[in-house]
């Protein structure tokens, strides 16, 4: 039997949210490294880079997750979410533990532009899943279907 072509309602519903958040981040790191070297220069400039790169890996690899594990047992979707959740932190503890005294960057463009892609990210994942359509009943299996279906009732 072929596997249809057209993906899941979910995995569609997350594959557009990977689609936005993806167009968003690259948007804010445009913006932010051009008013990153407007205020800091060349610093601002790698202020606004670095943030917008942290915030894209984190969300980035959010909705890779969830596009990948869509068709998933539950299960198995939140075993990846908390695994890569945790990576992330351990990456970002020792990637701001590298950066903690460096000075080639502006510390306040990276933390404004860090802010700004993570709460818009976060905003914009939840305005394309409220706008998803995504069937609450599956209407290709039969209500109360069962091996047993086919013996004579009691």
């Amino acid at each position: 039997m072929s596997q249809p072509t057209d993906p899941s309602p979910v995995r569609a519903a997350f594959a557009g949210v990977l689609r936005a958040v993806t167009l968003f981040v690259v948007a804010v790191a445009v913006l932010g490294a051009g008013v990153g070297l407007l205020v800091g220069g060349t610093p601002g400039l790698w202020g606004g880079l670095l943030g917008a790169g942290v915030a894209a890996f984190f969300s980035v690899t959010t909705a890779v997750i969830m596009v990948r594990t869509a068709d998933k047992p539950m299960h198995v979707t939140n075993a990846w979410v908390v695994g890569a959740w945790l990576a992330k932190m351990l990456v970002l503890l020792l990637a701001l533990a590298a950066l903690k005294d460096a000075t080639f960057f502006h510390k306040g463009v990276f933390f404004v532009v860090l802010v700004v892609a993570v709460v818009g990210s976060m905003a914009l994942e939840m305005w394309q899943l409220q706008r998803a359509r995504i069937p609450v009943v599956d209407l290709t299996q039969r209500p109360g279907a069962s091996a047993g279906d086919d013996a004579e009732a009691p």
